[in-house]
């Protein structure tokens, strides 16, 4: 299973260093950042001194400028935001949710986890957070629930990699068969960039035959995602569902039926 930790519009370049190193110390060393502050944020003192000797996790950072680029090959997208949205994903905690993800999917090599963290002055956006399968809530003091983002990641990190086995799972294959086995899926799941694909193809669609008002779309697209994001839906059905759209904005054809 493939795990990456997505950081959106970060603001500090030492927090990049100290996501780096908490990373590092659980075993993920997939990370990419989505226009930060800094064009160079991955080769800037702090950053670099706040790592505290995670310098292989940055070497291989990568910097793009769209979410989209990040979710290549993802999966399952677990968004941190204190804030429950409207419209959004359920909101979890952190173990009973991994677990279970693990559990189901813990042998498929093609399936892509990603963490998304939001700005540490704005959070995550309502359209990055609706994008995403659950809203992960770590258990904290009412009173006092701000976490700093390094902390975060650190305490999912470490959630998410005893819900792989731990790092003795990891580090000795001997003791592989003490991970959450799962049975492979015969047809794999779309990935973020199908789904996303498959929301557009369906907003334009939708919109040719007068159904979306795109002056006032209000939470239709939103909901839709939630609704494909809880079917788990396939490539094979992403596949069903374009043709579906298309169909929709196409002259219906007389002489022809659609797929039975």
């Amino acid at each position: 299973m493939k795990t990456r930790f997505i950081l959106l519009n970060t603001s500090h370049a030492g927090n990049v260093g100290a996501t780096a190193r908490a990373m590092k110390v659980m075993g993920f060393t997939d990370l990419v950042l989505v226009a930060p502050r800094w064009d160079n944020v991955l080769r800037r003192e702090e950053t670099i001194q706040r790592a505290s000797g995670a310098l292989d996790v940055l070497d291989q950072a990568r910097v793009v400028q769209t979410l989209d680029e990040a979710l290549d090959g993802m999966t399952h997208l677990c968004a941190t935001a204190m804030t429950p949205r409207d419209f959004g994903p359920p909101t979890l905690e952190p173990r009973p949710h991994f677990a279970a993800l693990a559990a189901e999917h813990g042998n498929d090599p093609d399936f892509g986890v990603g963490f998304l963290f939001g700005s540490e002055r704005f959070g995550m956006r309502n359209e990055d957070v609706y994008r995403c399968h659950t809203c992960l809530s770590i258990p904290t003091d009412p009173k006092f629930g701000s976490l700093n983002l390094g902390a975060a990641v650190q305490v999912l990190a470490y959630d998410w990699r005893q819900a792989l086995g731990g790092l003795a799972t990891m580090l000795s294959p001997a003791h592989a068969l003490d991970a959450p086995q799962a049975m492979p899926l015969a047809t794999p799941l779309a990935d973020a960039q199908q789904l996303a694909g498959l929301l557009d193809h369906w907003q334009q669609s939708l919109t040719e035959i007068g159904f979306l008002d795109p002056e006032a779309p209000k939470k239709l697209m939103p909901r839709l995602n939630q609704l494909f994001n809880r079917a788990q839906v396939t490539q094979e059905e992403i596949h069903i569902l374009r043709g579906i759209a298309k169909a929709m904005s196409q002259p219906p054809n007389k002489g022809t039926g659609g797929q039975r």
